[in-house]
């Protein structure tokens, strides 16, 4: 395949920047403080579960109980937001975030042995309140930004840059100050969030259906979701890639890591991991390939360094190098699947098709990481990501062997889909 081929030229990439826009600005203000908040928030309840007693156990505890509401409910969040309007749905959840890590820090305050019922019941709450603000984001895009490729790359940079901030900044406020100071910023961040999105809440939306039920609304998301070959065949792959990829990759990765560049190292290379994803959305803003899904998995094949340097015992240089490449590959791969989803579906329906798409994208990760131990335990952890590496190679080949998702070109720049696709991708 040439260049030309895969490329589009250069007068078709001439949209405005979305910095142009005060509305992308504010999102991408919204956006940036959310992720912040999400970054602080895992060092954050690490912290406070052990200093309450609770022990590791605890901490699993209370993450399942922010993770579970999310899978949940996710799919409703869709349904509502396409009803009431992202924007709406988004601010709503900042202000329930925002108060369950107030109520939180204030538990902290007062007590240091806080119950840990009570620590799992705020977090289930802040996760119902993430699913509700996950699937608008996507139908926000093509909302705010003409350029919806370069608009998703920025928002990679800014999630690369609030994951390595975020953690950094809640252990200097748990050292520096008590942890509940942290659930306060964590707080603070929430509601920052939800003041700039304020402006945005007559943003122009188009609504569906009249007052159908939400069942009915539902099947609608599904039928616009199965309907579609490409976006179903990669939520497939995806499943079966956060089971035995992201699932085993994170936890043993970082063990083994650990163990042989200590805590520190460690730490660099989950620094480099973050370089490469800035990388990652950089050359997102400048590549556009006509064919975006075929050059995301390309792309993504990367990723699979990222077990395979641990697994390997690379040294600590080429363990950094892996990483920033493999970073670079999994922000790449996210900038084109973003931009192919929000430029292909309509508008009406957006945010009912990406609450699935988060749904089958995330919902396998935690068993992955919960039968990471017992696969490493029978089989070693150096064997299991040695088999994660490879079947990350795999399971992007069958990925790229489906007609539909080799076949899907990117869609005209600039062009909004208000209704539903009846034809072929162009």
């Amino acid at each position: 395949m040439s260049v030309d081929d895969t490329t589009l030229p250069q007068q078709a990439t001439t949209l405005p920047s979305p910095w142009r826009s005060p509305r992308f600005r504010l999102f991408f203000t919204a956006r940036s403080a959310s992720l912040l908040a999400d970054g602080m928030l895992m060092v954050s309840l690490t912290t406070a579960v052990l200093g309450a007693g609770h022990g590791a156990s605890g901490v699993g505890y209370a993450l399942a109980a922010w993770m579970t509401p999310i899978v949940l409910l996710v799919l409703f969040g869709g349904v509502l937001a396409d009803r009431f309007t992202p924007q709406l749905m988004m601010i709503c959840a900042d202000v329930v975030r925002m108060l369950a890590m107030l109520t939180l820090g204030a538990l902290l305050f007062w007590s240091d042995s806080v119950p840990l019922w009570q620590i799992m019941g705020l977090m289930a709450l802040s996760g119902a309140a993430t699913a509700m603000f996950q699937p608008g984001m996507a139908s926000m895009v093509p909302r705010v930004a003409e350029d919806i490729q370069k608009a998703n790359a920025l928002l990679r940079i800014s999630e690369a840059l609030s994951t390595l901030l975020g953690p950094g900044l809640a252990g200097i406020l748990v050292a520096y100050w008590q942890v509940s100071g942290s659930y306060v910023v964590i707080a603070a961040a929430y509601a920052l969030s939800a003041l700039v999105l304020l402006p945005l809440r007559k943003l122009h939306t188009e609504r569906d259906e009249g007052d159908a039920p939400m069942w009915r609304r539902l099947a609608t998301g599904w039928q616009e979701f199965r309907s579609r070959q490409w976006l179903w065949g990669v939520i497939a792959v995806w499943s079966v890639y956060g089971l035995f990829v992201f699932g085993p990759a994170l936890p043993l990765g970082a063990a083994l890591m650990i163990e042989q560049h200590g805590a520190s190292g460690y730490g660099w290379i989950a620094s480099a991991d973050g370089a490469g994803t800035i990388i990652g959305g950089l050359i997102g803003m400048r590549v556009r390939p006509r064919r975006p899904l075929v050059a995301g998995a390309l792309a993504m094949l990367c990723f699979a360094l990222n077990p395979l340097a641990p697994a390997l015992e690379w040294s600590f240089a080429a363990t950094a190098i892996a990483h920033v490449i493999a970073g670079y590959g999994f922000a790449f791969w996210g900038v084109m699947w973003a931009t192919s989803v929000q430029s292909h579906i309509p508008l009406t329906v957006l945010s009912r098709v990406s609450a699935y798409d988060v749904a089958g994208s995330i919902m396998v990760i935690p068993l992955g990481r919960a039968l990471a131990g017992p696969a490493a335990d029978a089989f070693g952890a150096n064997e299991v990501l040695i088999f994660s590496s490879v079947m990350s190679c795999a399971l992007l080949a069958a990925m790229l062997s489906v007609p539909a998702i080799r076949a899907l070109r990117r869609a005209p720049e600039g062009a909004l889909r208000t209704k539903p696709e009846g034809e072929p991708a162009v």
